[in-house]
């Protein structure tokens, strides 16, 4: 009996451990202070000190960082932005680039995984018929859905990646989507922190507002637009 007991307990305690390290990571994360380090004047007044490691630590820096940067994802910590635009500011365009999107579809792997695994389960006892049809809907069309998703930055990053553990989207279809969606802006902002030095030596902090400029939204958009577009169509097909 005993033995029962605590076969039974032991599967809860494995699927809600992983949900319970993010929540932990997230509240430390704000107990430490760290929101009011992780921004644009801060990344300004540190520049020398964040060049200087990157120096130092040579070709392992890249490697720290995208796991800091996939860390902080999976703790759904607020500031993608300014750790990309980092990225380019340490390692420049391609490099700085290329290790934030690595480093934010692991995170972003990680928290789809720690959802499904410890909230489907319950998410799929508890739904109803309107969510589950919401579930086909989105399965059916979930490239499209999570690439107009990622592509656009206007939908928080973990939420994204909780619909889409809970609405039932495959594994590697999150991977191949998030990685490609998120990819155009993780390039923009990285090209944006590359070219960041020159506002920081001017004495001048880089600023929301002047790197997400109205032209790369529309860019944004549009390719958003375009990831919509076969779900559009399937829907056009249907009706004639």
């Amino acid at each position: 009996m005993v033995e029962t007991g605590n076969g039974d307990k032991s599967p809860g305690w494995r699927r809600w451990l992983p949900l319970g390290v993010l929540l932990a990571g997230l509240v430390l994360f704000f107990a430490l202070g760290l929101p009011q380090k992780l921004n644009f004047a801060a990344l300004a007044a540190h520049r020398s000190e964040l060049m200087a490691w990157v120096a130092q630590l040579g070709s392992a820096a890249p490697l720290i960082y995208i796991l800091v940067y996939a860390a902080l994802t999976a703790c759904s910590v607020p500031g993608a932005v300014v750790l990309t635009v980092a990225g380019g500011l340490l390692f420049g365009t391609l490099l700085g680039g290329g290790a934030a999107l690595v480093g934010a579809t692991i995170g972003a792997s990680l928290v789809f995984l720690v959802a499904r695994t410890s909230l489907g389960a319950v998410l799929h006892r508890r739904a109803g018929p309107r969510l589950r049809q919401l579930e086909a809907g989105f399965s059916a069309n979930a490239a499209s859905y999570l690439l107009a998703l990622r592509l656009v930055p206007l939908a928080p990053y973990w939420l994204v990646n909780l619909a889409a553990a809970l609405l039932g989207v495959p594994l590697g279809t999150f991977i191949l989507c998030s990685f490609l969606g998120m990819a155009p802006a993780a390039f923009i902002y990285a090209s944006l922190g590359a070219g960041a030095g020159a506002v920081i030596e001017a004495g001048r902090a880089p600023e929301f507002q002047t790197l997400l400029t109205p032209m790369v939204l529309r860019a944004l958009i549009g390719l958003a637009v375009l990831a919509l577009l076969p779900v559009l169509f399937k829907r056009r097909w249907r009706r004639t």
